[in-house]
């Protein structure tokens, strides 16, 4: 199971299944819009939360992966994984306003539109963070090496100063300076670390380990390994509530969700988002918080679905168009 997962996560060998229509009808409570990356079809889609409806869908770069939506949320920042740019886009039309080049075999993956009007993004082909400064304006880059393979997905603080990744192929969490340039700080965790999230008070970093089934508790500036916390099969992605009292990790070979409580660090509840034995056609992958941290949203990249799951009660409530290989996500409310 492990290896035909791994091999589906590629882009040569995943074909996407058929779509399929929401299963039930819209939360009454439900609003804004989710933002999906398409990585197969190489588009952009927004979905209507209200309605369950992709309302609007463009062309993007090639293999699209990350989403950021800016602070007053007019804006989502995509990362293009396919090729060396930051793309930007109008949240209200998929409108493209700006695409900020980070220079050859960039390969943009994780991304992240800080509360301080800026970007911040991976290039796992240049072994580097960019600061993106001003990216609505005049976008000024500062880049700063990791030397690490796979620099994959990010992490930064509340105060804008420090920056971590998550180092696929060298087995390693990286914690970069973005004031001083002190030389970057990286530690081993686990096998093949992939998922990183910061706590809201920036105080504790959660790194989930997809070949260890682990997700460990980070000292955020020594990188001491505090805690370890085992969780379902092949964690690819790890989410901190808003709340800041729980974090979920999306647990692709079981098609679940491993609910960790930050107080105690213990794995408190399992919710299974589909069945073990689809894992492998869904290929379950990013997952996102609504902003008030009542549902989670989990990618369903290879059935081209977004799972809308409740928090509270672990149901599935429907799925959401996913077309093109929906993978990245951002939501606005």
């Amino acid at each position: 199971m492990r290896i035909s997962v791994l091999l589906g996560l590629s882009i040569a060998a995943c074909s996407p299944v058929t779509e399929e229509a929401p299963i039930a009808s819209a939360p009454a409570d439900a609003a804004g819009a989710l933002f999906v990356a398409g990585k197969f079809g190489n588009t952009l889609a927004k979905v209507d939360l209200a309605t369950g409806e992709q309302v609007a869908s463009v062309a993007s770069c090639a293999n699209p992966h990350e989403l950021a939506t800016s602070p007053d949320d007019k804006h989502v920042a995509l990362a293009c994984y396919g090729g060396t740019s930051v793309d930007i886009f109008l949240t209200s039309d998929l409108s493209k306003v700006a695409s900020i080049d980070l220079g050859a075999n960039a390969r943009p993956h994780g991304i992240v539109w800080h509360a301080n009007g800026d970007l911040y993004a991976t290039a796992e082909g240049r072994q580097s963070i960019f600061w993106i400064a001003n990216p609505l304006g005049d976008a000024n880059t500062f880049e700063y090496g990791t030397g690490k393979q796979g620099s994959h997905m990010l992490a930064v603080s509340p105060d804008g100063r420090h920056a971590w990744t998550t180092d696929l192929g060298s087995k390693t969490v990286t914690l970069v300076d973005l004031k001083t340039r002190r030389a970057p700080q990286s530690v081993e965790v686990g096998e093949e670390p992939e998922g990183i999230a910061l706590s809201p008070d920036g105080e504790t970093l959660w790194v989930s380990a997809r070949g260890s089934d682990k997700a460990f508790a980070l000292d955020p500036m020594t990188l001491a390994i505090r805690h370890e916390v085992a969780t379902g099969d092949f964690p690819l992605r790890i989410a901190i509530r808003p709340q800041g009292d729980f974090a979920v990790t999306s647990d692709l070979a079981d098609a679940g969700l491993t609910v960790i409580d930050l107080k105690s660090a213990e794995a408190i509840r399992t919710i299974p988002v589909s069945s073990r034995d689809e894992a492998e056609d869904r290929t379950q992958v990013t997952i996102l918080w609504s902003p008030d941290g009542e549902r989670i949203y989990a990618a369903e990249t290879r059935a081209n679905t977004i799972a809308e799951v409740d928090f509270a009660s672990g149901k599935v409530l429907r799925r959401l168009p996913g077309a093109g290989g929906g993978d990245g996500l951002a939501i606005i409310e």
